[in-house]
């Protein structure tokens, strides 16, 4: 990964996930954006804001693009695609659900840790059949498929190319599967001195320890 890329999600796009929530399916895929500034990498801290009262971890598989590109069909999207990453879409949920839109409950400093490892896309093709799960303090929170994904890696990169041209070094989180914290019964958030770890089948393991900003310092 090169410089400052441009970190394209994808809201709702496991079936079990918006079962969890009761929401409907999407019809295309859902983008959103966070900025660069939340990027950090395997064993950095993940900083809890104090604006954030419920934060969740979110395991995803991060496709990373090899090749400019712009509207690239479905059928040669892999040719521009460089491999995957293990990636945590960390959200500060008060805040996304009470502005109404994702961006800063989303893009906090450090809420984007990325894998440093990068699995070359010839060994692992569309990636269509990866566990993908998150332990926090060891304990399983999700443990899903992404045979489960309702947009598959060729479509969301063709869709995400319509948008955007599509530049060496950016990043598309494919999505989170059931289990994440709000969801629960009864909620679960992390708090300081948590540990989260992400793992994506064949890809690796991404660790990170959860702290509180320290205001002032």
């Amino acid at each position: 990964m090169t410089g400052r890329p441009k970190i394209i999600c994808i809201g709702l796009n496991y079936r079990d996930h918006a079962e969890e929530q009761g929401a409907e399916l999407p019809k295309e895929p859902l983008l959103f954006g966070k900025f660069p500034n939340a990027l950090c990498g395997d064993g950095d801290v993940i900083v809890i804001p104090p604006e954030a009262t419920h934060v969740d971890a979110e395991a995803e598989l991060a496709v990373e693009i090899g090749r400019r590109a712009r509207r690239v069909p479905p059928e040669h999207a892999l040719d521009i695609v460089a491999g995957y990453r293990c990636a945590n879409d960390v959200s500060a949920r008060n805040l996304q659900y009470g502005d109404k839109q994702w961006l800063r409950g989303k893009s906090f400093d450090t809420f984007c840790p990325l894998g440093a490892e990068l699995v070359p896309v010839d060994e692992i093709g569309d990636a269509r059949d990866l566990r993908v799960s998150q332990r926090v303090n060891g304990e399983p929170i999700q443990d899903g498929n992404t045979r489960d994904l309702i947009f598959d890696v060729p479509r969301l990169v063709a869709h995400a190319s319509t948008v955007f041209t599509l530049e060496p070094g950016d990043l598309i989180l494919t999505g989170t599967p059931a289990g994440v914290g709000i969801f629960r019964t009864p909620p679960l958030s992390l708090q300081p001195g948590d540990v989260v770890e992400i793992e994506v089948e064949r890809v690796g393991v991404l660790r990170n320890p959860v702290v509180a900003e320290t205001l002032g310092a």
